[in-house]
């Protein structure tokens, strides 16, 4: 798989994938340039964000389409999207998930407490008004 920065022609990909996994979509077009498009011989697979805040990214929406999920790839993609916030500066990544606790667990993340995610992050889309209260809040430090 290889893996490259989103451009506006993928926004339609982009926003097909995240409505098919119940995943927010609205801001897609306001933010193509957070996100990473995973691809195959040129056909999208799969894709992944980070929004950077200073020292602090929020990781949205990671997600391999059905046919490709349990092959590695996902890791793959969440793995260059971890080494690109690190080389942009990013000590701490946030996410929130309804449904791959494990899946980041294996990657390092570790459950957190909501309310300890920093202002910027709380502060989101995503933490304010995408994603349900319900939803597991997760970090990984990039420090080491």
């Amino acid at each position: 798989m290889e893996i490259r920065e989103a451009n506006k022609e993928d926004i339609p990909f982009i926003e097909d994938i995240l409505k098919e996994n119940n995943l927010p979509y609205k801001d897609v077009a306001s933010k193509v340039n957070c996100f990473f498009i995973g691809h195959i011989k040129n056909k999208p697979i799969g894709i992944g964000g980070i929004e950077i805040y200073g020292d602090y990214g929020l990781l949205r929406s990671l997600v391999i389409i059905d046919s490709f999920r349990k092959k590695g790839y996902g890791k793959a993609l969440c793995h260059k999207i971890i080494e690109y916030a690190k080389e942009k500066g990013v000590k701490e990544i946030y996410l929130l998930t309804t449904t791959a606790k494990g899946f980041f667990e294996k990657i390092g993340f570790e459950e957190v407490n909501r309310s300890i995610a920093p202002t910027p992050i709380q502060n989101t889309t995503e933490f304010k008004y995408s994603c349900p209260s319900t939803a597991i809040c997760m970090r990984i430090s990039l420090i080491r």
